[in-house]
């Protein structure tokens, strides 16, 4: 696996901590808990993301965007989805 340079949420700057707080307001309820807990409350894939707030903002915030419950997909149709795409991707998550 690839080793990525992170910054723990503990040595965050105001900016860091300001783009991970605010991306999770999109997330579903469902996400609230980390699968693949860094220790600090981040998961991985978005701690990988931690050299550039204002990508890890966007990019989080977009897909809590896509998965919101008043688009006309359900909720099952967008795990589909999402499933389907980490499976072509050979992602592990």
């Amino acid at each position: 696996m690839t080793w990525i340079r992170t910054i723990a949420l503990k040595d965050a700057d105001d900016r860091l901590k300001k783009a991970i707080e605010a991306q999770r307001e999109f997330y579903p309820s469902e996400y609230a808990v980390p699968v693949h807990d860094t220790g600090d409350g981040t998961s991985g894939i978005v701690a990988s993301h931690t050299l550039i707030p204002d990508a890890l903002f966007h990019a989080f915030a977009t897909f809590g965007v896509l998965m919101s419950p008043e688009l006309p997909l359900g909720r099952r149709h967008h795990e589909m989805i999402a499933t389907v795409v980490s499976a072509n991707n050979r992602c592990v998550y």
